[in-house]
């Protein structure tokens, strides 16, 4: 090794009292992102479930009813469906060739096939009644193979060990003065459960609509839709359940224009595997998700959504996606979206998304789970506050990785890269990425609302753009983090518009050295700002103390040649070594501002000076 030595004074911003040591940056050979890189290895608290967060009343999302598939076939009207026609001994059923009406509270026993028909239920609004599916098979050529017109509510219960299917024939005409656009259609309070199957076919429109709630809490359903698959306007409800759902809009949808405070979707749990061509699970409100294991791919994938932003695109027909136009026509291709609050508790997702992985029109919030996300635009992305207590992030292909206009981490292990910015708090609606740049040079101009702020957990780095970039400022308390910054000097491993401070924790920032920063000076944590020759991707980085002792090691994932570390273990008046490739420094710690090699950006000052930045963070 080429090894030259300097007694430098670096940046020792202030000391609090004595600090505890430091934990070692070690790499982590397993890490599917970045294969490449090394990362932080997290302790066990970094990256266990914090407390659970709750925006819906959850004990009063499902009845004992609801859970319910028990009936006594003694006691049920038996509907056999004979081709063409039907027969029932109840007078509470009326079949029309084709068509069966049910019109009373009760349980019903239905089994055979309808060519082309429908099942109707229209009792009285305060009527509950059970349909039981044991094998049928009902295709309806130009409507609902079933439709709830009125009842208080109905409960599909699919029988045990059952097969069952409903179709459409590829068009939906009005019978009544309701627009019937799905195979199940249901005007009331919508459950489904049972431990059998059930196979929906709609080429012209939704698999499951409820005007009203839309609860699951078991059974299995594959789902195959031109339009959303699952849509409750007040709620869609699911507690169980194994789901496999092609949609061309939305796979799961909840909505409702009238009432602000419904159109939420809840999930305690189940199996989901779905490709839409909207949105993968979208909530016109609050989403929450609790737990459940989840497959989602959206626009044909993140690839689709890097290399097609612009293309019109469809698979079933007459859907448009234009990221240059803001008419209807625009599709939503987000993995998991939310118009209002997001809230993971836990879960097992995998989301491939053209555009962000997952979304929110408003906070997000993440306690738990486990999480591989492709995003086309951010992997994930809130227009408010996005926070992450805990859980598992690994966002393996994005444009910006965690974005909102504040950003704060106080747990987990998330492992992030993007070919733009790693973390971005960024004021105002996504207008990044995918959705092209659209607020010229306002975008990058300071803005105080946006705050990112690290106060525990694991967080690794690999960006083409800025590692960690604030329009405003920069907290860091504790946790542990390994940027791995641009090659290039038009952008910076740390960024920051107002301020940036540390306090706590361990961090590690490598990049170019022409937009390189510091922290500032209301920090209280000794901080090191090196200069090297440039190193390549694969050389290894450690900082050892006077006794030899390594306080931090890792090793470069892209080439670099500015260094920044900040430690507890730092203490003012100590020399230590920084050992990064070929190059060797030795540092003696003091207030004094000092940059081994200088900047093109700010001379030797690399503290709160931010002169020749040109407004661009």
């Amino acid at each position: 090794m080429n090894k030259r030595i300097f007694a430098l004074t670096a940046l020792l911003l202030c000391l609090a009292l004595p600090l505890t040591g430091c934990e070692s940056l070690t790499a982590d050979t397993d890490t599917e992102t970045n294969t490449d890189t090394d990362t932080v290895t997290a302790s066990a608290s970094d990256s266990s479930e914090a407390e659970a967060v709750t925006l819906l009343d959850v004990d009063e999302m499902f009845t004992d009813r609801d859970y319910e598939v028990g009936y006594d076939e003694s006691e049920s009207a038996r509907i056999t469906l004979n081709g063409d026609t039907a027969s029932c001994d109840s007078d509470r059923v009326a079949i029309s060739g084709s068509t069966v009406t049910i019109t009373g509270e009760g349980t019903y026993l239905l089994t055979g096939n309808l060519t082309d028909g429908m099942v109707i239920v229209d009792a009285g609004d305060s009527d509950k009644l059970q349909l039981v599916l044991d094998g049928v098979d009902i295709c309806s050529e130009t409507s609902a193979a079933l439709y709830i017109r009125q009842a208080d509510k109905v409960f599909i219960t699919l029988a045990s060990g059952s097969e069952n299917f409903l179709s459409n024939g590829g068009s939906f005409v009005d019978i009544d003065e309701s627009s019937i656009d799905a195979v199940i259609f249901s005007k009331d309070d919508l459950t489904i459960n049972g431990s059998g199957s059930l196979t929906i076919q709609s080429p012209a429109g939704h698999g499951i609509v409820s005007k009203d709630d839309l609860v699951i809490t078991s059974g299995t359903y594959d789902i195959t839709a031109s339009s959303h698959g699952l849509s409750g306007k007040d709620s869609v409800r699911i507690s169980e359940g194994t789901f496999i759902i092609v949609s061309g809009k939305d796979g799961v949808h909840a909505e409702n224009d009238d009432d602000s405070s419904l159109g939420y979707l809840y999930i305690a749990g189940g199996a989901f595997t779905v490709a839409a061509e909207g949105d993968g699970l979208s909530a016109g409100s609050v989403l929450q998700i609790d737990g459940g294991t989840f497959s989602i791919v959206t626009g044909g994938g993140s690839a689709s959504g890097e290399s097609d932003r612009n293309d019109s695109w469809t698979r079933f027909g007459g859907m448009q996606r234009d990221t240059g136009s803001s008419d209807d026509s625009t599709a939503s291709v987000k993995g998991v979206k939310s118009s209002g609050s997001l809230v993971l508790n836990g879960g097992i997702f995998t989301v491939d998304a053209a555009d962000d992985a997952l979304h929110s029109n408003a906070d997000l919030t993440i306690t738990g789970g486990d999480y591989t996300l492709s995003s086309g635009d951010d992997g994930i992305h809130a227009d408010g506050v996005l926070s992450i207590t805990g859980g598992t992030v690994n966002i393996s292909t994005s444009y910006e990785g965690i974005e909102g206009q504040s950003i704060d981490i106080s747990g987990g292990s998330i492992a992030v890269t993007a070919s733009d910015d790693g973390l971005n708090a960024a004021g105002g609606n996504d207008e990044s990425g995918y959705s092209g740049f659209g607020g010229g040079m306002d975008a990058f101009e300071a803005d105080a609302d946006c705050i990112i702020t690290i106060s525990g957990g694991s967080l690794t780095v690999e960006a083409g753009g800025d590692g960690i970039d604030s329009n405003g400022s920069l907290t860091v308390t504790g946790g542990t983090v390994w940027i791995d910054g641009p090659s290039d000097s038009g952008n910076g491993a740390l960024d920051y518009g107002t301020e940036a401070t540390i306090t706590g924790g361990t961090f590690v920032a490598l990049g170019a050295s022409g937009m390189a920063l510091n922290f500032g000076s209301g920090s209280t944590q000794g901080c090191i700002l090196v200069t090297v020759s440039t190193q390549q991707a694969g050389t290894g980085i450690s900082l050892t103390d006077s006794d030899g002792v390594a306080l931090v090691t890792g090793t470069a994932g892209k080439s670099y040649n500015s260094v920044l570390i900040s430690c507890p273990e730092l203490t003012q008046g100590e020399v230590y070594t920084l050992t990064a490739g070929s190059d060797s420094t030795e540092i003696t710690l003091s207030s004094l501002v000092y940059s081994s090699g200088g900047s093109s950006m700010g001379g030797g000052n690399m503290g709160n000076d931010r002169s020749g930045r040109g407004g661009m963070h």
